[in-house]
């Protein structure tokens, strides 16, 4: 169970709203910032704080967090791995490549490694159908994957902290 410090909540409000030129932005940024700090989630207690300090219902926060498949209210890995499900990756592989990355990680779709590094999600599109099959580790895409392919990105993930 994750501690949060509703101080520390508090301090990114304020800092984003003296950052974010558009008011309709806030709560967008203010999630970003906040699953930054609680290492790719929002915890429900900061959820809650937000809603607060931003005087909006709780319930707009959680449809803001809901609605958009880059948040999330549980912990995952320190490494976020989307795998693209479109109809141009399944083509091309994308099946396979799914199977080498649960393989590899001993996981499910959903789930995170017992280590805390990797969480597997998948997503709708990523727009990058020119080199499907494709993935995305936090920011970083990776394109004309292979399942041979999947052994390398992972162990560069796991020996380098800024992979």
């Amino acid at each position: 169970m994750v501690k949060v410090d509703l101080d520390k909540v508090k301090e990114i409000v304020e800092k984003v709203k003296q950052e974010t030129l558009e008011e309709g932005d806030i709560l967008i940024n203010t999630l970003h910032a906040i699953q930054d700090y609680y290492n790719n989630f929002v915890p429900p207690e900061a959820a809650e704080e937000v809603a607060k300090l931003l005087n909006i219902p709780v319930s707009r926060v959680y449809e803001v967090l809901s609605f958009y498949s880059m948040f999330s209210i549980k912990p995952r890995g320190k490494y976020v791995i989307r795998v693209c499900k479109s109809l141009p990756c399944h083509v091309t592989g994308g099946r396979e490549v799914m199977e080498a990355l649960k393989n590899k990680l001993g996981i499910e779709i959903g789930e995170t490694t017992a280590d805390g590094m990797f969480t597997l999600e998948t997503t709708s599109c990523l727009g990058l159908c020119g080199v499907a099959p494709v993935i995305m580790i936090n920011d970083q895409s990776f394109g004309n994957l292979t399942p041979e392919k999947i052994d390398e990105i992972i162990e560069r993930f796991r020996g380098d902290e800024n992979a």
